[in-house]
């Protein structure tokens, strides 16, 4: 059965407020608080799901702010999961948000304030804007977002997994990040030794209020990309000549890493609900998992296989890898905190978080949360690998976070992701009805599965790029047992080109039936 494309009707449910709000006082930009408030309520129960917030001009009235700032504190919550704002009902608190407040909510282990804000906050963070264009560029931006095709110099529409839309980017926000990542004076210390203090307390409070992962900023490890991440954990755990166990389909970088370090690699099957603890060995040194979108396939791993997951790894000595690759874009589902996040995860569960896939591969970087015990180690293989990241994009990155300019861009690239998505999960629907597409409910990529188990899947995809279409064969990511079917990211996907794409794929996929 095909996958319908997801829409909510409900009935209008009340507005609930939990009395008089003030946004607390504290170094964080004003809707960074406000957000943080609401986070409160619903942790504390005042707020439950289904509830509907009040209009960003009646709660703007009511705390005595700009409604740009409930604007961009509502985008925050959006982009967190914790909301939805839903055509004829407002704002209203998704279902599983109260389990995921109550995780975010946790008290900071450092039990002081993240980070000290500079005197770098910008107007907009502030709170000093109009009320009709939230991020300075606004609908213009998306609408010169959504024009045209990415192309490369060959002309072909690039729709590989994988790939973000860089023109959402706020031209100021990113100028402003990179005027502050550049010191006043250059840096003397071996980038594989350096530390990253801004950044790594501006992903601490990330993490936790995203992803409700409570960590001390000492534990967050920076590095220059998650294939980094992965050799550096292989080393400190001291997986060469061990197996590690990967699902399979999988992630083929994180396959070479470890293979490039000196590890075995097993392959596991997945199913729908991802990689089965079942399946796994009391053999195994290590399990390489990605349980909040499954790649490519973008299962979302229930939370009795998380817990069962990490109960075995604990009783057998194994170490858990979460790649949360893309956990920050959810479609219509409520937010599951990160794997980490389970009680006594934090012995024996690596996590592994990127730049790559929230903004751009530009900056180089993504992070590393090991096992405590584990933490030295890491720190001193780092040195040893040499795989240390750029000072410069670290401090322009913490800078977009600590001023809201990341919360924004994920607000705004998750609702034209969201949009993309529906396009051309409908346009595939009508084109080929028969067949299921999988892995919409989150993520920037879907999978066309093919049917018939002995269609070739890569000549399709060669067929498609010979039309000016690049996408990639399921069967790729497999190491035994591949299964037959099309990987296709809609993020650089405009939705006046969804038809054309199905129009493309259908055809493609009709050359491969037998006649």
């Amino acid at each position: 059965m095909p996958l319908p494309v997801t829409r909510t009707t409900a009935r209008r449910p009340s507005v609930r407020w939990p009395g008089p709000i003030s946004v607390p006082a504290g170094d964080g930009s004003l809707p960074h608080r406000l957000s943080g408030a609401v986070v409160t309520a619903i942790a504390r129960g005042e707020l439950a799901p289904g509830d509907a917030l009040p209009s960003t001009r009646a709660l703007a009235t009511q705390v005595g702010v700009g409604r740009g700032v409930v604007v961009h504190a509502y985008d925050e919550l959006a982009a967190a999961g914790y909301v939805e704002a839903r055509r004829g009902s407002g704002t209203v608190v998704l279902p599983g948000a109260d389990v995921a407040a109550r995780a975010a909510h946790l008290p900071d282990p450092t039990g002081h304030p993240v980070r000290p804000r500079g005197s770098g906050e910008t107007a907009d963070a502030r709170g000093v804007r109009s009320e009709g264009d939230a991020d300075g560029r606004g609908v213009r931006s998306q609408m010169q977002a959504d024009s045209g095709p990415v192309r490369s110099a060959a002309g072909t529409l690039d729709l590989r997994p994988g790939h973000t839309e860089p023109a959402l980017i706020s031209d100021r926000d990113w100028r402003a990040a990179w005027r502050q990542g550049i010191p006043g004076t250059p840096g003397a210390e071996a980038l594989s030794r350096a530390r990253h203090p801004e950044l790594e307390a501006a992903l601490a409070d990330h993490l936790r209020r995203m992803r409700g992962l409570v960590v001390s900023q000492d534990e967050v490890v920076v590095v220059p990309g998650a294939s980094a991440a992965f050799r550096i954990l292989s080393a400190a755990a001291g997986l060469a000549d061990r197996t590690v166990a990967l699902e399979d389909p999988g992630y083929r970088r994180a396959r070479a890493a470890f293979v490039q370090e000196g590890a075995r690699v097993r392959p596991v099957p997945v199913d729908d609900d991802g990689l089965d603890p079942a399946l796994l060995h009391d053999s195994d040194a290590a399990v390489y998992v990605t349980p909040a979108h499954h790649y490519p396939l973008g299962a979302r791993m229930p939370v009795a296989r998380r817990v069962e997951l990490v109960e075995r790894a604990r009783a057998w000595g194994q170490l858990v890898v979460e790649d949360d690759y893309d956990g920050e874009f959810r479609y219509g589902v409520p937010p599951l905190p990160a794997l980490r996040s389970i009680r006594g995860a934090d012995a024996c569960t690596a996590y592994v978080g990127t730049a790559s896939k929230i903004l751009t591969p530009d900056l180089g970087l993504a992070w590393l949360v090991p096992p405590r015990p584990v933490l030295p180690a890491v720190r001193e293989a780092q040195d040893g690998l040499s795989l240390g990241a750029s000072p410069v994009a670290a401090r322009a990155l913490a800078h977009l976070i600590d001023t809201g300019a990341l919360g924004r861009h994920l607000a705004r690239a998750a609702r034209l992701y969201h949009a993309r998505r529906d396009a051309l999960v409908a346009a595939l629907s009508a084109r080929l009805p028969d067949l299921r597409v999988s892995g919409v409910e989150a993520g920037l990529h879907l999978v066309l599965l093919l049917t018939d188990p002995a269609a070739d899947d890569r000549a399709t995809a060669s067929r498609l790029l010979e039309r000016g279409l690049r996408v990639e064969a399921l069967s790729d990511y497999y190491l035994a047992a591949p299964r037959p079917g099309l990987v296709i990211g809609y993020a650089r996907l405009p939705e006046s080109r969804a038809t054309d794409v199905a129009r493309a794929v259908a055809a493609a996929v009709a050359e491969a039936v037998p006649h």
